[in-house]
């Protein structure tokens, strides 16, 4: 499940201490950087986190955790976000707990600001789809805090572009054309959700 519907956290890979985090930690102790504060320039980090992308494509079977589409790995749209930004705590840019799969698209939208709400642990039903349209808008029955923040990732991530919205859209028009529910449900997890909710399956 993904951003706009719950993510559940994936294990660590076996190895991701000996190709991230212990060569990562390591680097910032060589540069004098102190791994629980913001790095002098975030570009500059050792980018070990790319030693892990395609753990993370397999860990979160190829879903976006922002978009909730799958896309496959060798479009060369998979990207590690950091949710933590780099440029806020050094030491999170080499954590697997830290990590979201996301396509290019939202991770350069998301960038380096703090206002989106994290896919792992959303409050489930926090966003809603009008199926027709492909229209997103905010669930019922959310405190004001999430309210703000949900408008928020909406906002920032562009979720409710005319791009987004026709994809979507495009998404349930061809499960009604061919109402394979399973499909649906691997390729656009959010879609799937929402038509289950509806009892439009």
């Amino acid at each position: 499940m993904a951003e706009v519907i719950p993510v559940t956290r994936q294990p660590e890979p076996m190895d991701f201490d000996a190709l991230v985090r212990n060569p990562g930690l390591a680097w910032l102790t060589q540069n004098n950087i102190n791994p629980n504060a913001p790095p002098p320039v975030a570009s500059q980090l050792k980018n070990y986190w790319t030693h892990s992308n395609k753990a993370l494509w397999e860990a979160y079977g190829g879903v976006c955790a922002y978009l909730a589409i799958y896309f496959e790995w060798v479009s060369g749209a998979s990207s590690t976000d950091h949710f933590v930004a780099k440029s806020k705590n050094a030491g999170q840019a080499y954590e697997w707990s830290n990590y979201r799969l996301s396509c290019l698209g939202p991770n350069r939208n998301k960038h380096k600001f703090d206002d989106v709400l994290d896919p792992i642990g959303l409050t489930p039903n926090t966003f809603e789809l009008n199926l027709v349209s492909g229209e997103i808008r905010l669930g019922q029955n959310l405190d004001a805090k999430t309210t703000a923040m949900a408008r928020k990732t909406i906002q920032r991530l562009k979720l409710d572009s005319p791009e987004h919205n026709q994809m979507r859209q495009r998404h349930y028009t061809q499960y009604l054309r061919h109402k394979d529910s399973q499909t649906l449900r691997e390729l656009s997890p959010f879609v799937w959700h929402e038509a289950q909710r509806q009892q439009l399956l």
